[in-house]
C-alpha cells in the first residue's frame, strides 16, 4: 500500500509541529542564579550559548590566525562581528537537527533563542552578585575588545582593565580630567563599560571583551599594597639613568610642568610631564641607591617642601609609587602630531583576508603584515 502526501500537507504538518514545540517551551525562571526573569530557553543552555558567543571554547588559532598578528609586547583592538557569532550559535544548535522538520522548527524558534542569548551575554560575568538583586537586561549592543600579549600579564595576574564610553579629555558633562586623575567616582559620568569577558588565554596573553565601544581604555597594575620605586630614564654613554619623581610632602601631590615648562601639580589639567631628579648609586655597587645623596637632591628642590624635615617619612613620601596606568584613547586630544590616531581607527581592521591568503600561500617574507602603530597616548602613575 502506497501513501501519497502532498507538499501542502507536509508544510501544514511541519507548521503544526513548530507551533506545538513553541507551546511546549513554557517560560521558566531561575531564582538561585542571576536571571532577569522567566525565559523560554532554559538558563543553562542560554549561558552555554552566551559563553560561545563570547568566544569561549573557540581555539586560539581561530582568534589569531598567525603569530605575527600578535607579536610579543603588543595589543590588538577589535570589533566582534555579530553575524559571525550568530552563525557560530546556529551551527551549535544545528547539531540536534536531523530531519527537515527539525530544521524548520529551529528556524522558527531561533529569533526567540537569539534574543534571549543576547540578553544572557551580560549574565556570564557578574562578580559579587547577590541573590534577589537586579541583573542586566535588554537588547545586546556592539561587543569590542582587545588581546594583549605582554610580560605584564604574567607579572601581574590581578591586572585591572577599565573602559569608558566617554573620553575624560572631552567629557559631555563635568570638568576635563587628566588620565591619571580618573577614578571610581567618574564611572557614571564617563559611562564605564561592563566587562563581558576577562580571561588569560595563556600565561602572557589576555583577552578582554567590552559591552559597547569604548572611547578610552585603562590598563593598570593591581591596586594592592604599598610599593617604592624609581623610573627608568634615557641611556647615557650606554648606561641607563634612573629618575625619582618629586612630590610636595605636605599634600602628596606630584610635581609636574605644563607645556610651557611652568611648574604645576599633578591634578592640574595643564600638567604634561613629571618633574624628576637623577638617582645616585653607591660607588662600586651597581643598582644600590645612595639614599643619603638622593635625599639631599630631593630636599634641594624648594617645591618638595622637605626643608629641614629630612626624615624617613618625607623620604617614603617621595619614593612612593602608585600603580602604573597605560591609557589607550584618541591621540588627537593629547597629541598635536599630524600622525596622531583617531579612536575610530582602533576598531578598524588593518589586516584583511587577502593579506592572510597571500601570506599563507606565498610565505611571510613575500607578504609581511602592515605595521600597526601603538595607540597608547600616554602612561601615568
Amino acid at each position: 500500500m502506497t501513501i501519497s502526501i502532498s507538499r501542502e500537507a507536509m508544510i501544514s504538518a511541519t507548521y503544526t509541529a513548530v507551533l506545538t514545540v513553541l507551546r511546549d517551551l513554557e517560560p521558566t525562571e531561575t531564582t538561585d542564579a542571576p536571571d532577569p526573569g522567566p525565559r523560554r530557553v532554559p538558563r543553562p543552555l542560554r549561558i552555554w550559548l552566551a559563553r560561545l558567543r563570547l568566544l569561549e571554547a573557540v581555539p586560539f588559532s581561530h582568534l589569531v590566525a598567525d603569530s605575527a598578528l600578535l607579536p610579543a609586547e603588543s595589543i590588538r583592538f577589535f570589533h566582534l562581528d555579530r553575524a559571525w557569532t550568530d552563525a557560530l550559535i546556529e551551527g551549535a544548535l544545528s547539531v540536534g537537527t536531523v530531519t527537515t522538520s527539525d530544521r524548520a522548527t529551529l528556524a522558527e524558534i531561533y529569533p526567540v533563542i537569539r534574543a534571549e542569548v543576547d540578553e544572557a551575554e551580560r549574565l556570564v560575568r557578574l562578580p559579587g552578585w547577590t541573590p534577589g538583586t537586579a541583573v542586566p537586561a535588554g537588547d545586546a549592543g556592539p561587543i569590542t575588545g582587545f588581546i594583549l600579549r605582554s610580560r605584564m600579564v604574567s607579572g601581574w595576574p590581578a591586572l585591572s582593565v577599565r573602559a569608558y564610553g566617554v573620553d575624560n579629555l572631552a567629557p559631555v558633562t563635568g570638568p576635563k580630567e587628566n588620565d591619571g586623575q580618573v577614578g571610581q567616582d567618574d564611572d557614571s559620568r564617563l559611562k564605564k563599560l561592563t566587562l563581558l569577558r576577562f580571561e588569560r588565554l595563556a600565561p602572557a596573553v589576555l583577552l578582554v571583551l567590552f559591552d559597547g565601544e569604548p572611547r578610552v581604555v585603562h590598563i593598570e597594575e593591581p591596586r594592592a599594597g604599598v610599593q617604592f620605586g624609581v623610573d627608568a630614564g634615557d641611556e647615557v654613554a650606554g648606561r641607563q639613568r634612573m629618575l625619582a619623581r618629586m612630590r610636595d610632602v605636605t599634600n602628596g601631590r606630584g610635581l609636574y610642568v605644563d607645556s610651557l615648562g611652568n611648574p604645576v601639580l599633578d591634578n592640574d589639567p595643564k600638567a604634561v610631564e613629571a618633574r624628576t631628579t637623577k638617582v645616585p648609586f653607591r660607588k662600586g655597587a651597581p643598582g644600590v641607591i645612595h639614599v643619603t645623596e638622593l635625599m639631599k637632591r630631593l630636599a634641594a628642590e624648594p617645591d618638595t617642601k622637605i626643608g629641614a624635615n629630612s626624615n624617613a617619612a618625607t623620604f617614603a613620601m617621595q619614593m612612593l609609587q602608585f600603580p602604573w596606568r597605560s591609557v589607550y584613547g584618541d591621540q588627537t586630544l593629547s597629541n598635536d602630531s599630524p600622525n596622531a590616531l583617531l579612536m575610530a581607527e582602533v576598531f578598524r581592521p588593518t589586516v584583511f583576508f587577502g593579506d592572510l591568503e597571500k601570506r599563507f600561500t606565498e610565505g611571510p617574507s613575500a607578504h609581511p603584515y602592515p605595521t600597526q602603530t601603538s595607540y597608547d597616548r600616554r602612561t601615568q602613575p
